[in-house]
């Protein structure tokens, strides 16, 4: 192995570990992946990727030969002195980060000789300062977080907007800058809070452009101005541009519904009062419920009635269901009496929907229902509005949650149609 492609370990097979080992590994890296879920590592070494990311399993295929999955934590050690920390760091019921899987890296890690642990786990800022103290002279600490979408996180590696280094300055932090050589990309090297602050500031912001626009839309709605308009128009002003500008039912995911309330809880916890969070936090929930009232005004009220829940995963190209609108959608259609059946490409089952009939196809989602809404914008809903789906509803009402259909075509089509923030 050339000194310019050492090996690496990294601590855990979820999203981001296996993401993050297969691109170094495709970069000519030896990576060893360690988790300590049997079932995970018994699939990976048979060829089987636990979850749906674009391009992933064809990724690690290609890598075989440079890739091991283990649950030996020696095994990981054996030969890399880079070791990434991927593991999971969930809300706990008070909101805190839940950082025992943090914790238990630091443990299996140990001591090896001039070792640097690299954090890619998002976490609260402080703790790399608590783990640089657990770790004292031994190891060195770098804080370099993740930016990768679900559904895209092969080509945001690859392609990176900025990599941001947080150290102290010393030859760790610039052992993890030379794994990024040759990347094009502006690197920031900065401390490690400032590194864990960055992380947290950022899905903070895209979170509040995302309620920010919704809460645009609704106005919109109430006065008649079109929402598609308001945000191009809007998007034109460089100063404001035009990612995370699209309306919707909601943000979900692993990302922003809990990294919000936790900068939110840091900032309390520091004396401060962070009055915007708490609104975009309050917005996302609400707008989720906006659907219903919807429903409510075509239909009025809902027992007996059938709603077809199109899209189940929180965004397209991914089976992730973590906080996905359509669990609260879901969740109240049936608090409100109706049946709810509902379909997705790669989701066919989840503990949190239960008593939802989850169907094949749209075809059979639709049938018979009084409203189709649409949750999550698969490409496959861009067809939604045909008269094959109008003559299998009992009422052709769209709810168009992701303003993914052109409205004027749906309405001449012959459904009743609402989008989000559209007049």
């Amino acid at each position: 192995m050339s000194a310019e492609k050492p090996p690496l370990g990294v601590f855990g097979a979820g999203w981001v570990g296996l993401v993050t080992g297969a691109c170094f590994a495709d970069l000519g890296h030896r990576v060893v992946v360690r988790d300590v879920v049997a079932e995970k590592i018994e699939a990976l070494r048979a060829g089987r990727v636990p979850f749906h990311e674009p391009g992933l399993a064809e990724l690690v295929d290609r890598n075989r030969d440079r890739l091991t999955f283990t649950l030996d934590a020696d095994e990981l050690k054996a030969d890399a002195r880079i070791f990434f920390s991927c593991v999971d760091t969930p809300p706990l019921p008070s909101g805190e980060a839940n950082l025992a899987p943090v914790w238990s890296v630091v443990e299996d890690l140990g001591a090896p000789e001039g070792a640097t642990l690299v954090m890619k786990s998002t976490v609260p800022v402080g703790t790399g300062e608590r783990i640089s103290a657990e770790l004292g002279e031994r190891i060195g600490y770098v804080s370099n977080p993740e930016f990768l979408s679900e559904g895209r996180g092969i080509e945001d590696f690859r392609h990176p907007d900025r990599i941001v280094i947080g150290s102290a300055g010393d030859e760790h932090g610039d052992r993890v800058a030379a794994l990024y050589e040759g990347f094009e990309a502006p690197l920031v090297r900065t401390s490690v809070p400032s590194a864990e602050m960055i992380k947290l500031a950022s899905n903070a912001f895209l979170a509040t452009r995302i309620s920010f626009i919704n809460e645009i839309a609704n106005v919109s709605e109430a006065v008649g101005a079109d929402i598609d308009e308001v945000a191009k128009g809007m998007g034109l002003d460089k100063r404001i541009g035009t990612s995370y500008l699209r309306p919707g039912v909601g943000y979900g995911g692993s990302c922003y519904p809990k990294d919000v309330p936790f900068l939110k809880l840091l900032a309390g916890s520091s004396g401060y009062h962070f009055q915007l969070l708490t609104a975009v936090i309050e917005v996302n929930e609400l707008q989720k419920r906006r659907v219903v009232a919807k429903l409510k005004k075509h239909l009025g009220a809902l027992p007996g009635k059938t709603v077809a829940l199109l899209g189940l995963a929180f965004k397209p190209n991914t089976d992730d269901m973590r906080d996905a609108p359509s669990i609260v959608l879901a969740a109240r259609l049936r608090a409100e009496g109706a049946e709810v059946r509902a379909w997705d490409p790669l989701v066919t089952g989840h503990p949190e929907l239960d008593g939802v009939a989850i169907v094949p196809s749209v075809a059979e989602a639709v049938r018979d229902a009084d409203a189709a809404v649409i949750v999550t914008e698969w490409p496959e809903l861009q067809a939604l509005a045909s008269t094959e789906v109008r003559d299998a509803m009992r009422t052709p009402l769209i709810v168009d949650g992701r303003n993914l259909l052109d409205a004027d075509a749906a309405r001449a089509a012959g459904f009743a149609y609402e989008g989000i923030g559209r007049a």
